[in-house]
């Protein structure tokens, strides 16, 4: 098969590549029982002695020819195992359309039937089989099923020969990394095998979109990360990458569990016949359940919950826990062989690195190939190791030998057995099961109502206990029970803990807090302690071992208002060695920074790990006042950088519980937020607007996505210096380009049309006084770089430049100069805010932008249109000062109703204009001035705006004289103005114009321009209404309704303003709360707003939530991401602080505990009472039986008592 792919296909996938592995295992055994029979029958020891030698060779050939065989059938495997997932994926494209079996198919009924019959193989005794599609079911939930970490495209492929198969000597080379040629041959290999699988499987028949996900076989189908590694997704919500057939992990494991995978993993864990099956029934339920799928967690929940069979199902692990801890009791002395050696490791270690890399790329094969591998190789070690021991008894063999075989079974005790390591797949079981803080499997795995309760959280934490040796003594010796074979398993106990808590679960957090073993203890010292000699080697994995130890002690202590869980962990911890913690893990993070390792990015950083921890301290610091002081920096005389740089970047909110209980969470500020701008920062402070309830957390909320993209824009740009660079001074351009509009504006109203002054006209001691004035600011610029030496400097240059090459060259150069300066403003403008990543509609759409292309353009029309262009530039002062702004908005905010006013005005100037024409035609006559000769134009023809533009402009191009512009004819009015008078009310057009615009300009309306009536003319009295009716109706009232509109409104944007600016300084941004609330408080106003309802924090929580993997969140970050993705802000505080409620509960506490202590003298007061009345009745009582003696014994002397006869 490894030499002929394409004649394998006629067996299916799966089948031709493992067959002449199968044989190896019994072949192996068959042979080591020839030997031992030989070795029996042997004559002479001596003899002896050199055969186990060659059988020794004989074996470890045989051993390298089955790895190399591995090698050389793993990528025929893999291609085969692909193609059989293709087909499970979509069976149907097996069959014809519009057939049954297709149908059936479609609707997964061959996964159904494939399901039922795993249970039926598996009460068969069909063990490897029933394991064979359990492995083939997982496979179809898993992404990358390379076998390198690198997976070589197609089209890197050459057709290149298979390579010859591997000789004896040469087997030891074999096993070592292939290189990339290597991989290549292999992926060729695999490629063409499947191929040819495809094609007869399927054909032509392929549905779009498809083409890749059934011909490529470097693409696997979905993704699933490791049994101890969280996956990468949202779980339910099926974030995961797509794949195979356009379907998420979600989506394929939703519909394996539609077909009963979820029930087939719960009864063969119940009825697995043997650990194969078990492990491969947990493998496969921690496919299904990767992500946190909130869907396959509720088929868990129900089956289990339904059925009645939960008792059974907890009693396997419960059981499997049990003989897990017994073993590792039995086991744990094995580990302390390392104390023998712990001097020869430390000068070993010496020269040894700090830290490796925690992965390195491993060859993957197929499961059950590794199986019969692994059979193989523990039939012929058992094998040679009887042999060698019936042959020669006392070890009379070389001593080079005896020191290896030694060192390989010590690290074969190193080794865990079976029993333990299968923890691991059920402790990620487990944790997924409450993944995504599923409440109810939370608490199902503590308490499952039923006759007898199997606690899982009690018995993870008993594992813990027992897996890091605490039954056998104290935490000094933590470090010799954990090694490189256990930390995974260590780590995963953690992280199943960890989410048993978070939530939070506050019954799971109480169990674990009180549980009768040191457990806490245990979790505290793998923080405080030193982990060697692991830590010498593999400082990574102790790095992680102490990240998810904090992580566990933070959900234990997770949204609780009682400090009980941290007097706990506080009660064998010393605050001094936490403190040391946090600094040596920062040191650290800086000596690997040095030393070029990236040590940042990695969740198990040092620094990372090191913030964890200084939370944890942050958190524990509420309880304990020492270490509350420890944290602060200064406090100590080393360390203080650590703990500044922790304290910077750490911050906390507070949020508002569906409960309507309020939560302060302190988190890690994410790396991306310092890329945040203090302009935009700025302009969010004092731009945001506030709701009809008064708050600004609404739009706070709406403008989150945009400066969360301008953080990513800004991460990017600091790859491109040039580009950054022009981003950092963009208010640097502004103000040039402002300063520049202004100077050539000047230039331009005091020298236009630029005829009295020419280059080199200026006297020889002003020249002189010019060159010294710009060598002083030359001078004091180098000496002290100051603002006004620099505009010292720049006046004296432009004025040496003007009497140098003249006025209108150095303004030209100038509007050159401001037209660079504005492109490189609009590159520092797009640059900071990223504009043109949006696309081309945000750039259109985006008026700032807008705003700036048009100055550009008035810049270059300035440039080489005419100099009058420059004056619209003047109109930025607008935009730069916030009061002229607001002076426009008085005007343009209530247009509206400054149009219909100007409207109303139109109308009566129109109904005054029609009574004017009807009945004081006569009367409008108005004086006008002539011109001499009203027909006049240039003589050249042009246009008068012609002439205007381009009258004056020099171009010296042309040949020119700019020394000496050409003379233009002009228009000289005449000596004397000839008076003349004039009907302007012939027509109705006519007197509208004169009523609008004489009427308007005039103080007195209309009538001041008419002609003045005499009064005995029979209109004088109509006259003198219509006069009066003008001025009152359209100068005293519209008129004036229009100023005071403008005027009213400018007096609403000044108080807008002034309560804006009020609301700001005395105002929380986030509750809304005023400053006069904090008065004789324990916190003041200044304090809460910095550290309790920072605004930036909360932003940063946000950011928290949308860069943290979903699988990662605590409780509180949950339950705002959830709250953030249905644009709910009932999580804000509005109107609440905490430090207010503690304030009001500390009054009450006192008052309680005044009447507590007065409550506590009442009872002792009363117990005296009680105590006295006690002894009075005691005396009563005895003195009535002194009493009754007495009578006793004074009795009559004739009666005869029998003092022993009762009475």
């Amino acid at each position: 098969c490894s030499q002929e792919p394409g004649h394998c296909h006629s067996r299916g996938p799966g089948q031709p590549s493992q067959q002449p592995l199968s044989q190896v295992p019994q072949h192996c055994a068959e042979t080591a029982m020839n030997w031992r029979l030989s070795a029996r029958n042997a004559a002479r020891r001596d003899s002896v002695l050199a055969a186990s030698r060659d059988y020794r060779n004989i074996i470890e050939r045989l051993q390298d020819i089955v790895s190399a065989l591995e090698d050389r059938l793993r990528p025929l495997v893999q291609a085969e195992l692909s193609v059989l997932v293709d087909v499970l994926h979509r069976p149907e494209l097996l069959f014809p359309e519009n057939t049954d079996a297709r149908r059936k198919c479609e609707s997964g009924g061959f996964i159904c039937k494939l399901i039922k019959h795993t249970k039926q193989l598996l009460e068969e005794n069909e063990e490897k089989l029933c394991i064979k599609v359990l492995q083939t079911l997982r496979e179809m939930m898993t992404k990358d099923r390379g076998y390198g970490e690198k997976l070589i495209s197609i089209d890197e492929l050459d057709n290149a020969e298979l390579p010859p198969a591997p000789d004896s000597e040469n087997a030891t080379e074999e096993l070592e990394p292939s290189p990339p040629l290597r991989q290549l041959e292999d992926h060729k290999r695999g490629e063409a095998l499947r191929q040819v699988l495809v094609n007869r499987y399927y054909g032509n028949v392929r549905p779009s979109g498809r083409r890749e996900s059934l011909t490529s076989f470097g693409n696997g189908p979905l993704s699933a990360g490791g049994p101890g590694k969280p996956g990468g997704g949202g779980g339910g919500s099926g974030s995961s990458s797509m794949s195979r057939g356009e379907m998420s992990l979600a989506e394929v494991q939703c519909h394996l569990d539609k077909e009963g995978a979820s029930n087939l993993v719960i009864d063969l864990i119940m009825n697995a016949s043997s650990d194969r099956v078990f492990h491969e029934s947990i493998l496969l339920a921690i496919a299904l359940l990767e992500g946190g799928n909130t869907t396959i967690q509720h088929s868990f929940f129900c089956r289990l919950t339904e059925d009645k069979k939960s008792e059974k199902f907890f009693k396997v692990f419960y059981d499997r826990m049990k003989v897990a801890q017994q073993e590792i009791k039995a086991t744990v002395t094995v580990n302390t062989s390392d104390l023998g050696n712990k001097k020869k490791d430390d000068e070993v270690d010496r020269d040894a690195p700090s830290r490796k890399k925690a992965k390195e790329p491993t060859t993957q094969i197929t499961e059950e190939v590794r199986d019969q591998l692994l059979e193989a190789s523990a039939a012929t070690r058992k094998a040679f190791t009887t042999f060698r021991r019936e042959a020669d008894p006392d070890d009379h063999y070389q001593p080079g030998e005896g020191t290896q075989a030694t060192a390989d079974k010590a690290k074969d005790d190193l080794e865990m057995s079976a029993v333990i390591t299968i923890m691991q797949p059920i402790l990620r079981f487990l944790q997924l099961l409450c993944e995504n803080h599923n409440r109810d499997l939370q608490n199902f795995l503590r308490c499952q109502n039923n006759k007898t309760n199997y606690n899982l959280v009690c018995e993870t934490l008993q594992f813990l206990d027992c897996i890091c040796g605490s039954t056998t003594g104290g935490l000094g010796l933590l470090g010799l029970y954990i090694n490189e074979k256990n930390v995974a398993l260590i780590n995963q106990t953690l992280e199943s803990l960890t989410e048993y808590c978070q939530g939070p679960c506050h019954e799971n957090q109480n169990c674990i807090a009180t549980h009768e073993s040191n457990g806490i203890d245990i979790i505290t010292a793998l923080i405080l302690n030193d982990i060697n000699p692991l830590g010498k080697k593999r400082m990574d994995l102790v790095l992680e071992l102490k990240n998810n130890a904090s992580k566990l002690l933070l959900a234990i202590m997770e949204s609780r208002h009682d400090s009980e869980n941290a007097e706990r962990i506080l009660y064998n911890m010393r605050p001094k060695e936490l403190v040391e913690v946090i600094k040596k893990a920062y040191m650290q993070g800086e000596v690997e920074f040095e030393d070029g390792e990236n040590g940042e990015d990695g969740a198990a950083s040092p620094r990372n790990v090191g913030h964890n921890i200084y939370i944890l301290a942050h958190q524990l610091a509420r309880h304990n006042k020492e270490l509350q002081s420890m944290l602060k920096p200064g406090g100590q005389v080393d360390g203080d950088e650590a703990l500044e740089f922790y304290a910077k970047h750490t911050a906390q909110i507070e949020i508002v519980r569906l409960d309507r209980t309020m939560e302060q969470i302190v988190f890690p500020v994410p790396s991306i937020c310092e890329f945040l701008t203090k302009e935009s920062k700025l302009r969010i402070y004092y731009t945001t607007e506030r709701d009809e309830q008064g708050s600004k957390i609404n739009d706070f909320f709406l403008r989150s996505e945009d400066l969360f993209n301008e953080m990513n824009w800004q991460k990017k740009l600091r790859a491109q210096p040039v580009l950054y660079w022009c981003a950092r001074n963009m208010s640097f351009w502004s103000s040039i380009s402002f300063n520049l509009a202004v100077l050539m504006n000047l230039l331009v109203a005091f020298f236009y049309p630029f005829k009295g002054v020419r280059g080199g006209t200026l006297e020889p001691h002003w020249s002189g006084l010019l060159w010294t004035a710009m060598l002083i600011s030359l001078a004091i610029v180098i000496a002290l770089p100051k603002p006004h030496g620099i505009r010292a400097l720049i006046a004296s240059t432009i004025l040496r430049l003007i009497f140098s090459v003249g006025l209108q060259p150095t303004l030209f150069l100038l509007g050159a100069f401001n037209v660079c300066n504005k492109i490189i403003f609009l590159m520092s403008f797009v640059g900071n805010c990223g504009t043109f990543t949006r696309g081309y509609r945000a750039m259109v759409l985006d008026v700032e932008f807008l705003y700036h292309l048009l100055y550009l353009v008035i810049c270059a029309m300035g440039l080489f249109v005419h100099e009058f262009f420059y004056s619209l530039l003047l109109f930025d002062l607008v935009y730069r000062e916030e009061t002229l702004l607001n002076v426009i908005k008085s005007v343009t905010r209530d247009g509206r109703s400054i149009i219909l006013t100007a409207v109303l005005a139109l109308i009566l100037v129109y109904l005054f204009s029609i009574v004017g024409y009807l009945f004081f035609k006569d009367d409008f006559i108005l004086e006008v001035d002539r011109l001499p000769n009203e027909t006049a134009v240039p003589e050249t023809g042009e246009s008068l705006a012609s002439e205007f533009l381009f009258s004056d402009v020099c171009r010296v191009e042309s040949g020119e004289n700019c020394s000496s512009p050409a003379p233009r004819e002009e228009l000289v009015p005449a000596e004397e103005t000839e008076q003349d008078k004039e009907h302007t009310c012939e027509t109705l057009l006519m007197c509208i114009v004169t009523v609008l615009s004489h009427g308007l300009r005039s103080g007195g309306g209309v009538g001041d321009v008419l002609r003045k009536p005499s009064k005995e003319e029979p209109l004088f009295a109509a006259r003198v209404i219509y006069d009066l009716l003008f001025f009152f109706m359209v100068i005293i009232i519209v008129l004036n309704l229009i100023f005071g509109v403008i005027i009213d409104t400018f007096a609403d944007l000044r108080s807008e303003k002034q309560k804006k600016e009020e609301i700001l300084k005395t105002t929380c941004f986030i509750c809304g709360l005023e400053r006069d609330k904090f008065d004789n408080k324990t916190v003041t106003f200044e304090e809460h707003i910095k550290e309790e309802h920072n605004m930036w924090h909360y932003l940063c929580f946000i950011v928290l939530v949308k860069v943290k993997d979903s699988t990662e969140y605590t409780g509180p970050e949950s339950y705002v991401a959830e709250m953030i993705k249905e644009r709910n802000l009932d999580w804000f505080p509005r109107m609440r602080a905490m430090s207010l409620v503690s304030s009001d509960s500390e009054g009450e506490q006192n008052e309680l505990r005044n009447l507590q202590e007065k409550l506590e003298s009442t009872m002792k007061l009363v117990t005296n009472l009680s105590g006295q009345l006690s002894e009075l009745k005691d005396q009563m009582t005895e003195q009535r039986k002194q009493k009754q003696r007495i009578g006793l014994l004074g009795h009559p002397p004739h009666m005869n008592v029998n003092p022993q006869q009762p009475a």
